[in-house]
């Protein structure tokens, strides 16, 4: 933002001839970061999903489903990873609509808008995917746990120890806490650096805005 501070400063001492050009450069300059900004948010979307569409080609789970041998459970995983797919397109298409709007935005307010709205959609995305996260990992240990006959053995000694049962229970919240805490971080650190600066260019148009 050196750049811009710059800019600003030489605004302020300009006389009030040269005022309107100056804030057109400024104008400008946040356009271009903010459209800048928004377009990469659209391309870590897309690497994302593209990520775990071809992790997910890699892990074999056929032999799981066997072993679990219940169809109406295979079929509610097979359902929410559609799901899942669906939704993630869905924020796909939004991020491209938000950065195609913000690309072409000529007025300030507009402008002003469209990161906003951005803003949102971002958090949006982020606390459905952590949701989701959990929603998953909570189904995947249960349905581990009471359909997998690998399990037989801890069902039955977990059955007869309820402290055991307590730990075990225990181990599985701390296990879902951690996964749920790495990708909050990463979140954001990838999306919530991104937000940030998109927001401070929106606190600049915003002085710059009569």
């Amino acid at each position: 933002m050196k750049e811009l501070d710059l800019l600003k400063k030489d605004w302020k001492k300009n006389s009030d001839s040269f005022e309107q050009i100056s804030a057109n450069e400024i104008y400008k300059m946040i356009h271009k970061k903010s459209s800048s900004i928004v377009k990469w948010i659209l391309i870590i979307s897309i690497l994302e999903i593209s990520f775990w569409t071809f992790s997910n080609l890699f892990l074999n789970t056929d032999d799981l489903f066997k072993k679990i041998n219940h169809p109406g459970i295979v079929m509610t995983l097979e359902y929410l990873t559609y799901f899942n797919y669906l939704v993630g397109l869905i924020f796909i298409f939004i991020f491209y609509r938000n950065y195609t709007t913000i690309s072409t935005t000529i007025a300030t307010k507009s402008l002003m808008g469209s990161i906003l709205k951005t803003r949102k959609t971002v958090q949006y995305y982020v606390w459905y995917n952590l949701g989701f996260m959990v929603i998953i990992a909570i189904l995947s240990f249960f349905v581990a746990f009471v359909y997998n006959p690998d399990m037989d053995f801890l069902r039955e000694k977990l059955a007869v120890n309820g402290k055991a049962m307590f730990f075990t229970i225990g181990i599985l919240v701390l296990i879902i806490l951690g996964l749920f805490g790495m990708f909050w971080c990463f979140y954001r650190l990838l999306y919530g650096t991104l937000l940030r600066r998109l927001y401070a260019n929106y606190k600049e148009l915003k002085k710059i805005d009569f």
